[in-house]
């Protein structure tokens, strides 16, 4: 069984930087792919970016050039660090892995970004 904490989320203003973290209870992320996703409100779980097992990350488009996934192995974390927040970058961001066919989900953290 593995276990997703994540931490870092809290209040920010427009253009404002959070930096979220993910702690994994094994060493897992040097082997499997890690993401993050987010839920609105009312709307489905979005993906945000992921990293693979080789430490390459990808985002979705909405978040390119303001949003930066990278892992720690030794310490088994996952970061996401956001920057130029929008108002619609509101959500609970999750942390999520699959391994051997089994998808853990932390349990979330809210980011409200609001003057």
């Amino acid at each position: 069984q593995v276990q997703l904490v994540e931490s870092g989320g809290g209040l920010v203003q427009p253009g404002g930087s959070l930096s979220l973290s993910c702690a994994a209870s094994t060493s897992i992320f040097n082997d499997h792919t890690a993401a993050w996703y987010r839920q609105a409100p009312g709307q489905q779980h979005e993906l945000v970016a992921v990293i693979t097992s080789s430490g390459f990350p990808d985002y979705a488009d909405s978040m390119k050039g303001r949003f930066t996934i990278a892992r720690d192995s030794a310490a088994n974390t996952v970061s996401l660090q956001m920057n130029s927040l929008k108002p619609e970058d509101t959500a609970v961001y999750y942390c999520q892995t699959t391994i051997w066919g089994t998808t853990y989900w932390g349990q979330g953290t809210q980011v409200t970004v609001s003057s």
